[in-house]
């Protein structure tokens, strides 16, 4: 099995009023627990603005240190689910599933295989 990134992202500042967050959280937490019954789900976690974000990045023999996002843009990744599945095609079905209870741009990525 391969391991597989579903990732969430979601605009800043908050949600619009038209979005039910209560839904969304009990519709995600169902799916879950689907993934878990699968045997796909292996984590999956939430995230804090990306104004919380820290950057470290090495400048020569110093690590510079600066608040905020590494890339300024009007969306960032809120979440994501790592899954496992057979291949690509198993990881979208997940994904799919994803995308029809957040109404957010969802991105699917492989995990490289240990030694590549």
């Amino acid at each position: 099995m391969n391991q597989y990134l579903i990732s969430v992202y979601q605009p800043d500042g908050p949600p619009p009023p038209s979005i039910d967050l209560q839904k969304i959280m009990q519709d995600v937490a169902a799916l879950r627990q689907e993934m878990q019954a699968a045997g796909a789900w292996v984590f999956s976690g939430g995230l804090h603005d990306a104004s919380s974000a820290t950057v470290l990045q090495s400048k020569g023999s110093q690590v510079l240190v600066t608040d905020g996002p590494y890339v300024e843009g009007k969306e960032h990744l809120g979440g994501f689910t790592i899954v496992r599945a057979d291949d690509l095609d198993g990881a979208l079905e997940w994904a799919k599933r994803t995308a029809q209870v957040i109404p957010l741009p969802i991105e699917v990525r492989p995990f490289r295989d240990e030694g590549h």
